[in-house]
């Protein structure tokens, strides 16, 4: 096991690898000062001044991660009325009820033992652990554990800590699995939580995270997905980096289509753990594709600036002819598009959610644009629809046109494209 570096994160600008601690980082795209993404205002806050912070994103050129370079306070970025939920988009369910049974066959867990996940948002993930017959519990910080529990997924509302995993434990005993989706990342106290899981697990008991995949990202220009509570992103080889710190082995790993493109890192505890085939497979496969190396980190840079000028003169001449424009869906990195495109209500005037969202009523953050019932949309019928969950678009474009959606339909990413009805 190497000398661990210490992975607790203070609030502030961060001058090291999140990873290794190594200072030699170099810039890869710098998308100005933001508002933490999921601080979505209400009307009375639009008149008030809003935090902003930088956002850069950097690689460390010895372990491969690629990471922002400042840390927010996590209580501003997790706060008791943060308004996402796994539960409403069709296609994430599906993925995330399938976690349970995929893992569970995979490495035979029985049933009546215990799972937990780490922020277990409105317990999604862990009704499939539990349709499946194994003991769930999670653990959530925001008021969204109260849907968990009314739905019966009992949910501890805190944030995890070592601390917490101890009366975890003397509690409930020890977990046969472990999971972290679409979380792992975002976790500025990354010591004390992987510290929090070796507590937690049962001896070759399984961790499983989800996390977005670097490789991902820069294939398909996923600039929007850079966000403040995104702190890292994460290679296979840098986040075998980070199990070699601790009493864990990296024996597995899938991609996943989670979130636009993820990857399901499977580390059991203890070490020297059979190794599957897939980890050397996508080490080699980052290597051939020089994920380590300037070139596809410039290449990425270059389609981002032609990206954001597209769409921005897609909405531009679209309003200079007096013809209407919308958005679909506001997913966090809706804010780091509409922010770092200069894209305001005068050009975007609102932008749809579905009725149930709990952001219905709010305006994304820094650009002021208000969030409605899609109803909206199709009575009025706009020109273009800026597809802002255009990582899930296929599936959502199908739904819209069998309502009766007539607009062209456009997808900022990875390159500006426009469906026409």
């Amino acid at each position: 096991m190497s000398e661990k570096p210490n992975h607790d994160l203070l609030p502030g600008h961060i001058e090291q690898c999140q990873i290794c601690a190594s200072k030699n980082l170099l810039p890869i795209i710098h998308l100005g000062h933001q508002p933490p993404c999921d601080s979505l205002l209400w009307p009375e806050q639009l008149k008030k001044s809003e935090s902003t912070y930088p956002l850069n994103m950097v690689r460390c050129t010895d372990c491969g991660l690629a990471q922002i370079d400042y840390a927010v306070d996590p209580a501003e970025l997790f706060f008791p009325e943060y308004p996402y939920r796994s539960g409403i988009t069709s296609t994430l369910v599906s993925n995330l009820r399938s976690t349970g049974p995929t893992i569970m066959d995979r490495y035979g867990l029985e049933k009546n033992t215990l799972a937990i996940d780490i922020g277990s948002n409105d317990g999604t993930l862990l009704s499939g652990f539990k349709d499946a017959g194994m003991r769930v519990l999670g653990v959530e910080p925001t008021n969204i554990a109260d849907i968990a529990n009314e739905n019966g997924i009992e949910t501890k509302q805190a944030f995890f800590t070592k601390e917490l995993a101890k009366d975890i434990a003397e509690e409930h005993g020890q977990a046969s699995v472990v999971t972290a989706a679409n979380m792992f990342a975002h976790v500025a106290q990354l010591g004390s939580l992987i510290q929090g899981v070796e507590v937690l697990l049962e001896e070759g008991g399984v961790f499983v995270t989800e996390s977005h995949y670097l490789v991902d990202l820069l294939e398909t220009v996923q600039y929007d997905s850079i966000y403040h509570e995104h702190l890292k992103y994460y290679s296979v080889g840098s986040i075998i980096k980070l199990f070699d710190y601790y009493d864990f082995t990296v024996v597995d790993v899938d991609r996943i289509s989670n979130y636009g493109g993820s990857i399901r890192v499977y580390a059991m505890k203890g070490k020297g753990h059979t190794v599957k085939e897939s980890v050397q497979n996508l080490l080699a496969d980052e290597e051939r594709m020089g994920l380590y190396d300037a070139p596809i980190y410039d290449e990425f840079v270059a389609k981002v600036q032609k990206s954001k000028l597209d769409l921005q003169k897609l909405v531009v001449d679209a309003n200079a002819r007096a013809e209407s424009v919308v958005g679909i869906g506001s997913p966090g990195r809706a804010s780091t598009l509409l922010n770092y495109c200069n894209i305001d209500p005068i050009l975007m005037p609102t932008i749809a959610e579905q009725s149930t969202s709990l952001k219905l009523g709010l305006s994304i953050p820094g650009v002021h644009i208000p969030i409605v019932d899609e109803a909206q949309m199709f009575e009025n019928q706009p020109d273009y629809a800026v597809m802002l969950s255009w990582h899930y678009w296929e599936p959502i474009v199908e739904k819209l046109r069998a309502k009766g959606l007539r607009s062209k339909i456009v997808l900022p990413l990875p390159e500006v494209t426009v469906l026409e009805p």
